[in-house]
């Protein structure tokens, strides 16, 4: 899963040996694929499971649950259901501990590509962005009725975008002149009036789109509670690894692995032992270079790993 291409490359899984090695400890185990895309880690972690073994995936796109549906193997199972309700399904499942967790972060290369699906601005489609297209606001739908402040807010938050505002400034004069913003080319333009200056070799858009799918599908809010919850459904030795392609979700990785790989005293009593680690922080992982001269979208991505301790 991955940020906005500068073309169209057929889907490679990135990180795909490394994340399973990382993953896979207990072949006889049972593990979770958050998110499924189109089954590059899912089948490489299928073929390193014992016979008993078992692989329980999930994803929010219906197209890319399609696509795990066509798996023909009896340790396989897939959920149309985001990684934020990991405890809840796997709970209906029967599961209560897994043996790994794997999380591949961001909007995947087919979902960029199919201009349908309205996440690039290198297509002119309706402005959709949703990864789940079965429910939820659509980005048109919330820039037709957000205001300046919010609309602003999520372009700076999410977007890290220092023209936030007078972005949000010309989305709503739009909207107020009757003309809201409905597509994905209505939106990219708008932005290149606003945003005269970028870095080399990236589109002024770019920000702005980012921030508008994190918002539309509430990625960050899906990664900190299925974070909090792995620690829940991790056994003891079981592995977290999470893919990361933008900083704000590798710093919410990072924060969250170092915190619970720490001895934090109790400041309400103070003589008290430390809280016992919950977290040992393993790895981190680049692509190498030949990966990524393969495949340009994996340029920016992160693999952190950590084991669950014994600590309950």
């Amino acid at each position: 899963m991955n940020a906005e291409p500068t073309n169209t490359w057929p889907h490679r899984t990135v990180l795909l040996t490394e994340a399973v090695e990382a993953l896979v400890t207990q072949p006889e185990g049972t593990y979770v694929d958050g998110t499924f895309g189109r089954g590059g880690h899912a089948r490489a972690v299928l073929a390193r499971l014992a016979p008993a073994g078992r692989l329980i995936a999930f994803d929010r796109d219906p197209e890319a649950v399609a696509e795990a549906r066509r798996i023909d193997d009896a340790r396989f199972t897939i959920r149309h259901a985001s990684f934020a309700e990991l405890k809840p399904q796997l709970a209906e499942l029967g599961c209560a501990r897994v043996q790994g967790l794997l999380l591949d972060l961001g909007v995947s290369s087919p979902q960029i590509d199919d201009p349908a699906r309205g996440f690039s601005f290198r297509h002119d489609a309706v402005l959709d962005m949703r990864m789940d297209t079965t429910r939820g606001e659509t980005a048109a739908g919330f820039l037709a009725r957000a205001g300046e402040r919010e609309i602003a807010q999520v372009i700076r938050e999410y977007g890290e975008e220092r023209n936030a505002r007078p972005i949000a400034r010309a989305i709503v004069a739009r909207r107020a002149g009757g003309a809201a913003v409905a597509r994905t080319g209505e939106l990219a333009a708008l932005v290149a009036r606003v945003v005269r200056t970028r870095e080399p070799g990236q589109d002024p858009a770019t920000r702005t789109f980012q921030a508008l799918r994190i918002h539309v599908n509430g990625e960050l809010d899906a990664l900190r509670q299925a974070l909090a919850d792995a620690l829940d459904v991790l056994a003891p030795h079981a592995r977290l690894v999470v893919i990361s392609f933008h900083s704000l979700e590798d710093r919410i990785v990072k924060t969250f692995i170092a915190a619970e790989s720490r001895d934090v005293p109790d400041r309400r009593a103070p003589f008290a032992p430390p809280r016992a680690l919950r977290l040992r922080a393993l790895a981190r992982v680049r692509p190498g270079a030949a990966e990524v001269a393969a495949n340009p979208r994996a340029r920016s991505a992160v693999m952190r790993v950590a084991e669950r301790t014994e600590a309950a």
